[in-house]
């Protein structure tokens, strides 16, 4: 995402237009859903994805044509075969795309970007919000709750309860599209060892803000992992002493030895972390659960700890342990955003 918006940014300031086309709604089988982006540039180039095939196609077509119209508007896409707005895909399902022209003499437009970018780097909670009226974008803004709304004067009491960790689309006249750009938590990797620095960029490229945490002086260097956002060194028997670790927060334990990933994971147990995982065999886990339970942990809350850490795909290599690991953490996430968007209705 942060590319996607870094190109655009670029692209503007070098005098051009571009347009963003972005699903706002999803149903059946379609290939991406809510929130999926592709950036049209005046050259035709294309950078993002909103699920290829013959959606995406056309999509870049008409993207080419609002360089001449400097119009914003949504459309629906039917992936059916042989139904009406058929445009030949097998998929079945359906999307509705909107398409917002940014102008790069619009000094408006241009903040909102740089904005969005502020966001994605920012750390915390934050979302675009879309109003569309007879089909045309009418005000795109955003939300966050150091700065409020931005850019769009709407509803805030309104919006509030379409803050949540998965996009929102509320069908009306008006209607509203509210999607999260930038969302609080990090995943803490104790252990930058061969499996966490495989992991890390795993993470990074599906939207995790990743930090490792490594006891050897020579391994807790940025340059070894660069898509990270931080690296830490520090000790493992005291990670307080250089982390903060919030309920919005994953932490998953990989250190070079047994009794270094136990001390972390003790103290991972006593945070309001909403994910621990420990990488080790089930009989070396049998054994730390009891050093757990021994230092104050109750065997009740055992069951917060995915150990062994990640799905099972019979994963040997640190490349295919560290696949497992996103997969399980991508799972996560997803079931936090379903109980969070079903909490507030």
């Amino acid at each position: 995402m942060i590319q996607l918006f870094e190109s655009v940014k670029s692209a503007m300031e070098r005098g051009e237009n571009v347009v963003l086309c972005s699903i706002l709604a999803s149903s059946g089988s379609a290939p991406r859903g809510a929130g999926a982006k592709m950036a049209v540039f005046q050259n035709g180039q294309a950078l993002g994805t909103i699920g290829g095939g013959a959606v995406e196609r056309i999509a870049a077509q008409q993207a080419v044509e609002l360089f001449r119209t400097g119009a914003s508007y949504c459309q629906a896409f039917c992936l059916a075969p042989n139904q009406v707005n058929d445009i030949g895909m097998i998929c079945g399902g359906n999307v509705t795309v909107y398409f917002r022209f940014f102008d790069h003499e619009n000094a408006r437009d241009l903040e909102l970007i740089r904005t969005i970018l502020e966001l994605l780097a920012s750390g915390q909670d934050a979302w675009l919000i879309s109003r569309m009226e007879q089909g045309k974008i009418t005000a795109m803004g955003t939300f966050d709750e150091a700065h409020g709304l931005r850019f769009a004067e709407l509803d805030e009491t309104m919006l509030r309860p379409w803050l949540t960790s998965s996009a929102v689309y509320r069908k009306g006249e008006p209607s509203y599209y509210v999607e999260p750009i930038s969302r609080a938590g990090r995943v803490y990797v104790f252990g930058g060892g061969h499996v966490g620095k495989a992991l890390v960029p795993v993470l990074a490229n599906v939207g995790f803000r990743v930090a490792v945490f490594d006891n050897r002086e020579d391994f807790a260097k940025p340059e070894n992992y660069p898509t990270a956002e931080q690296v830490i060194f520090g000790d493992y028997y005291h990670i307080d002493a250089r982390v903060h670790i919030t309920e919005r927060d994953y932490v998953a334990i990989m250190t070079p030895g047994h009794q270094a990933d136990r001390e972390v994971l003790l103290q991972a147990m006593k945070s309001p972390a909403c994910y621990v995982g420990c990488i080790g065999s089930r009989h070396k886990l049998a054994a730390t659960y009891k050093y757990l339970m021994e230092n104050g942990i109750p065997e009740a809350e055992l069951s917060r700890i995915h150990a062994p850490i990640g799905i099972t795909i019979f994963a040997e290599t640190p490349e295919e342990i560290a696949i497992s690991i996103a997969a399980e953490l991508i799972r996560h996430r997803a079931e936090l955003a379903g109980t969070e968007k079903a909490k507030k209705g």
